[in-house]
């Protein structure tokens, strides 16, 4: 499944972003910590829906993907426009966060329809 590896490797992504910012003021290391429970969470309900007992079972582990996915994206919006990281850093897992949340929004549509 291609969205478990492109999750996987996002959260990598996220964790070595999170490392490279600077955590001096107040806000930052709180803003972070929301970030990286999100970006983890996406993964790991992924993981979590394929081990479901039913399809209800599975669609709702992706939804939770698809909100942590969302999730993600206030928080590193948050952080560009406070200008608290590296901006190409981070709209490259803007980029990738909005990806993946179609792709997760794509298929608990696809979920619904099919219970």
């Amino acid at each position: 499944m291609e969205v478990k590896r492109r999750s996987y490797l996002y959260a990598l992504g996220v964790i070595q972003f999170i490392d490279s910012l600077d955590k001096k003021d107040i806000t930052t290391p709180i803003i972070a910590k929301q970030l990286l429970r999100s970006a983890t969470s996406i993964g790991a309900n992924i993981i979590e829906a394929q081990a479901g007992s039913s399809k209800k079972d599975f669609t709702n582990f992706f939804n939770h993907a698809l909100k942590s996915a969302n999730e993600s994206i206030f928080w590193l919006n948050l952080l560009i426009d406070s200008k608290k990281s590296d901006t190409l850093y981070a709209e490259k897992l803007l980029k990738e966060t909005t990806e993946i949340a179609n792709i997760l929004g794509s298929s608990v549509l696809t979920l619904k329809k099919n219970i």
